[in-house]
């Protein structure tokens, strides 16, 4: 009973994380500003990442072993975050893109 509970909550957080990776990639196909897209990317790929993380954390055949990949996670996070704060620095930044409208040629 009790293997046959844990196999199911761990099919159910593996497609939630995979659900939660789509939603993500959607997101980035989706949205037409950078920074949204780096807000989709980030905020929902790491929530992904964490159901499954928590679905295999079972099956880590030590505590170290567990350790390991919540500091995988946890590295993941900090490394998301870095790349999204330097990304959406550098669009406010970088100069305003010139007008393709009309331009006055007098």
């Amino acid at each position: 009973m009790t293997d046959s509970l844990m196999f199911v909550m761990q099919a159910v957080l593996l497609v939630l994380g995979c659900l939660f990776f789509a939603v993500g990639t959607l997101g980035l196909f989706r949205f037409s500003d950078t920074l949204t897209r780096i807000h989709a990317l980030t905020k929902v790929d790491n929530l992904g990442l964490g159901f499954i993380v928590l679905a295999l954390l079972p099956l880590a055949p030590s505590l170290a072993g567990g350790l390991k990949t919540l500091l995988i996670w946890a590295a993941a996070l900090a490394a998301s975050a870095t790349s999204a704060h330097l990304i959406a620095r550098a669009v406010h930044v970088r100069p305003e893109p010139p007008e393709t409208g009309e331009a006055d040629h007098d």
